[in-house]
């Protein structure tokens, strides 16, 4: 047996007969006790496990040792590889957050605060009363614009019936400017009649005339030859005077009748200039009494508008949840003086969240709408499932207060991020309990649809 076998035999076997001759040094010290130049027993403790490490292995248990080294390793590198390639199906960011509608009530006509029904963090419901302003100035406005609106219409009334005479009137007065310059052509028909029959008579006169002077001539040459008698020569001079006379007046009678054409041809251009001017002016005025009309209808109209707009403006004075939710930052109180657009009392949609995922632009390579999602609820310690319902339209620094400016010469690439807006699937537990800015993780699953 080697020499450390014998040894560690030794020490199992207890303490041993003191051997004969044995020399008194040689013997062991008594417990608790120590010689001259002897090791304490801890010294001894580490000699003998330092003598039991020296001590070479079996090759089984070198063997088996091994094995099993190669079988951690091996799990230790499935492991790793399984995990890598699950990282691979999946995108997350735990810098998220719950968003929804907040809805700002604001007042849209000035006045006094009247009685104010809600309180911030109360449930409201769409159509709930919020706020009543004092709606008596606004009452009054209502009667100033319903009396204008009332005398619009009377214009208007009054003003509608002059159309219809006036188209009467020009029908009638263009009908009697046609009959006048009828009646007017005939008047000079029968002058110019006249002034033919007349010129007639004339000619008439003026063949007697040269007839009875023919006859005077030829009479006087034989009264000088005392060939008739006096009497006879007496009578053809009167005949040649009367002829002569007759001559005259047929002139005159010719000249006064043309005189009666030329004025009844004045009469009837006159008469004619009359039927145009008429005629022209009757659908003239008939456009002025409709462009009189049109005013009267288009100031009704503006008097209805301010009527109804002063009607708004009273309806306005009572303030109703346009949605659903919870109220918020209230700053609205009893008797205050609020001016047009003042926000009076925020409303949380509770019920239309969603979530809003800041994925760094690296982590959007295989995102697309559609896939599921899982978000972990900070504050709940829940997790919810959704879908991405739209992926951004521009990173985070484009849409902030100061874009940065990268054209200045001082650009540093930085991974950017984007908002990803994930939607929650309706009918899970306890989603009425998540509110707007809630601090969330979210995991996009990057599989197919």
């Amino acid at each position: 047996m080697p020499v450390q076998d014998q040894e560690s035999a030794t020490n199992h076997k207890g303490p041993q007969p003191e051997q004969p001759g044995a020399q008194p040094d040689q013997q062991k010290p008594p417990q608790g006790g120590k010689q001259d130049g002897a090791k304490p027993d801890d010294k001894q403790d580490k000699d003998k496990k330092d003598d039991a490490e020296k001590k070479p292995l079996d090759p089984a248990t070198k063997f088996k040792r091994i094995l099993i080294g190669v079988v951690i390793g091996v799990v230790l590198l499935a492991a790793g590889f399984a995990w890598w390639l699950h990282s691979r199906t999946y995108e997350g960011t735990d810098d998220a957050q719950i968003d929804g509608h907040l809805n700002p009530i604001a007042s849209r006509v000035a006045g006094t605060v009247k009685a104010v029904y809600v309180e911030s963090d109360q449930p409201v419901k769409a159509g709930m009363a919020l706020v009543d302003l004092d709606p008596r100035d606004y009452e009054v406005q209502v009667e100033q614009s319903r009396a204008l609106y009332q005398q619009a219409l009377a214009q208007l009334g009054a003003q509608n019936p002059n159309l219809p005479i006036t188209q009467t009137s020009n029908r009638s007065i263009v009908d009697i400017d046609s009959s006048t310059v009828v009646n007017a052509e005939a008047a000079i028909a029968g002058a110019q009649y006249d002034y033919d029959s007349n010129v007639a008579k004339l000619r008439q006169s003026e063949a007697n005339n040269r007839k009875s002077q023919s006859d005077l001539i030829r009479y006087k040459q034989l009264v000088d030859k005392h060939e008739i008698a006096l009497s006879d020569y007496d009578q053809y001079l009167a005949n040649a005077g009367s002829e002569q006379a007759a001559v005259e007046a047929s002139r005159a009678a010719a000249a006064s009748s043309l005189k009666v054409v030329d004025e009844r041809r004045a009469q009837l251009q006159q008469q004619q200039t009359k039927l145009r001017e008429d005629t022209q002016n009757a659908p003239r005025q008939v456009a002025i009494r409709e462009a009189n009309n049109r005013s009267s209808a288009a100031n009704a109209a503006s008097a209805k508008a301010q009527l109804d707009a002063a009607l708004l403006n009273l309806s306005y004075c009572h303030i109703f949840a346009p949605v659903d939710g919870i109220a918020t930052q209230r700053s609205v109180e009893l008797g205050g003086r609020i001016s047009v657009g003042q926000q009076l009392v925020v409303i949380v949609q509770t019920a239309n969240i969603w979530a809003t995922a800041n994925f760094k632009e690296t982590q959007l390579r295989k995102m697309h709408v559609g896939q599921r999602a899982t978000i972990e609820v900070d504050t709940l310690g829940e997790s919810f499932n959704g879908e991405v319902q739209y992926m951004p339209a521009a990173t985070g620094d484009r849409t902030s207060l100061f874009p940065p400016e990268d054209a200045t010469g001082n650009y540093v690439k930085v991974v950017q991020r984007l908002p990803v807006r994930i939607s929650f699937t309706p009918n899970q537990r306890d989603l009425d309990r998540l509110r707007p800015g809630m601090s969330i993780e979210a995991t996009v699953h990057l599989d197919k649809r």
